[in-house]
């Protein structure tokens, strides 16, 4: 047996674009020692399966979710505008629009999502520069207009490398997510751990249980309680944020923890970036 086409057929199988969650998982089986080339292949063969196994698994369960998001308020649309026909004389005409507006705007928002997150599932990486991850975080929250108070612990030397347009809708998202669940304060922080440069949102909301803190960055999930369906939202905030730490190498060290009460926060790391002293660099990160 010629060895080189089994070479040939694992270096093929390797390059299989899959989704990132997938190929996480698939390279999660290890070579041991002394693997030949047919050891390699069928190692090769069956993880790259497994994963794409998944990656089907997961796009008959979000096509059927994002189905389910969009027929409820398509529903509700067309409930109300039968009504509005079947009883005209009975139907305040600027309540059965402003309703109908509502859920159209619900679908908007859901379908402005998906589209996004298939973009960022594309193979098409944006370019990453070095950012300052302060001033960045500053120019996101000066345009925004939101009712609880938002509190900033900012460390101004904090360079990662980002997407800033990407790493701005994330932050909207979390900043979007924790407005709906505090009772007094929102808090975003940026700091330095070990190398690496984190953005972190908190809430003094009701907290995320244990078993649910990698759940929430699912798509579509909904969690029982007081961060249920009634607090509004696609479903997508959270995932978008993940799938977007993930195309610019981010990780995402989500926890919940007791403070004055119970905390929710969500945080995100890159590698941090060392510039070279103000006097020689080129231009400002940002």
């Amino acid at each position: 047996m010629d060895l080189r086409r089994l070479t040939r057929l694992c270096d093929y199988i390797d390059a299989i674009d899959m989704p990132a969650e997938s190929r996480r998982s698939s390279d999660m089986t290890p070579a041991h020692p002394g693997e030949d080339e047919i050891d390699r292949t069928i190692r090769t063969v069956t993880s790259t399966l497994g994963g794409l196994n998944r990656a089907l698994r997961r796009q008959r369960d979000f096509a059927s979710d994002a189905s389910h998001e969009l027929r409820t308020p398509l529903a509700g649309l067309r409930a109300q505008l039968e009504e509005a026909l079947l009883h005209p004389g009975e139907q305040d005409l600027h309540e059965v629009l402003t309703h109908a507006l509502d859920d159209i705007d619900r679908m908007e928002a859901v379908m402005g999502d998906l589209l996004l997150l298939s973009r960022l599932n594309g193979n098409t990486p944006a370019e990453r520069r070095p950012v300052n991850l302060a001033l960045l975080v500053q120019a996101e929250v000066s345009r925004r207009m939101d009712k609880i108070a938002l509190r900033t612990r900012l460390d101004q030397e904090v360079h990662v490398d980002i997407v800033p347009i990407q790493i701005g809708r994330l932050l909207t998202n979390l900043l979007d997510n924790a407005q709906r669940y505090a009772r007094s304060v929102v808090a975003v922080d940026v700091t330095r751990h070990d190398g690496t440069g984190e953005l972190a949102v908190s809430d003094d909301g009701c907290g995320i249980a244990e078993a649910d803190r990698e759940r929430v960055f699912e798509r579509f999930t909904r969690l029982c309680g007081p961060r249920g369906r009634d607090r509004g939202g696609t479903g997508l905030g959270l995932a978008i944020a993940r799938e977007i730490a993930d195309a610019t190498t981010g990780s995402c060290p989500s926890r919940t923890r007791p403070s004055a009460g119970r905390v929710s926060r969500s945080g995100f790391r890159w590698p941090a970036k060392r510039l070279p002293p103000a006097g020689i660099r080129a231009r400002a990160p940002i």
